[in-house]
């Protein structure tokens, strides 16, 4: 499904750290129709649901819904902190085009 890499779950686990609301918390990471190539990739703290996927690493967690899911198949998450900015990445290996951000992107077709 989706590979976290190890730099990702240890920020994941610094965001968290500090929060009073963190119990039960993860980084929901999800497909939403948007931006500049169709779908969009967004993330949020928040509690999984009931039809979750849920991978846990390093002693956090992180949740995909099914629809999600389909899109994300074979992904790898990372955190990058560079000088050209820092946050989130994701390397996904369905998209056939993505945008100049990186934040959409287009999914390759399966006929």
């Amino acid at each position: 499904m989706l590979n976290v890499t190890e730099n990702a779950a240890n920020h994941l686990r610094e965001l968290l750290r500090d929060r009073s609301d963190a119990e039960g918390k993860g980084l929901r990471v999800q497909i939403a129709k948007g931006g500049c190539s169709g779908l969009q990739y967004e993330m949020s703290l928040d509690s999984n649901k009931s039809d979750d996927a849920i991978i846990a690493r390093n002693g956090v967690e992180f949740f995909v819904d099914p629809e999600s899911a389909e899109y994300l198949r074979g992904s790898t998450l990372d955190y990058n902190d560079g000088l050209t900015g820092a946050g989130f990445t994701i390397t996904n290996p369905n998209a056939a085009r993505t945008c100049g951000c990186g934040s959409s992107f287009e999914p390759a077709r399966h006929d």
